[in-house]
């Protein structure tokens, strides 16, 4: 939950990097809610068949629309891409499958030109286990 919290903080931070744990831990909670919401619209008669949306899934992804776009780009930053490259979406199926390939690539080790790598930095914050402190 504090990844999802995370980019919702940073909702409108373009620059600097995102891990892939970043991404699909929001990915995932925002997709968990999402049905949620659905199931909620259609016991609640809120839900357009005609349209295939409810009002409190859709007020929900209206919401999370700029934090979206937000970590994406900063995940592609993390495979040092320029957040331009969420344009490829706009090509039908190729373009998607493209930028799925990207978001799922490793971070780039060491610093690039968004900035230090988040994964590396996460762990420097870690305490060492002491091993060496067994009873006798």
């Amino acid at each position: 939950m504090n990844w999802y919290l995370h980019v919702l903080k940073n909702y409108a931070t373009f620059s600097g990097r995102a891990r892939r744990k970043e991404y699909w831990m929001f990915f995932l909670i925002s997709a968990l809610i999402s049905i949620v919401l659905t199931l909620l619209d259609i016991l609640l008669g809120t839900y357009s068949v005609e349209y295939e949306a409810g009002l409190f899934s859709g007020l929900y992804s209206l919401l999370i629309l700029i934090p979206s776009i937000a970590v994406v780009v900063r995940r592609l930053h993390d495979t040092d891409r320029s957040g331009w490259w969420i344009l490829i979406s706009l090509i039908p199926l190729i373009g998607v499958i493209v930028l799925f390939v990207f978001i799922c690539l490793d971070s780039q080790p060491g610093t690039n030109r968004f900035g230090a790598n988040p994964k590396e930095a996460a762990s420097q914050t870690i305490p060492p286990v002491e091993t060496d402190r067994f009873i006798s």
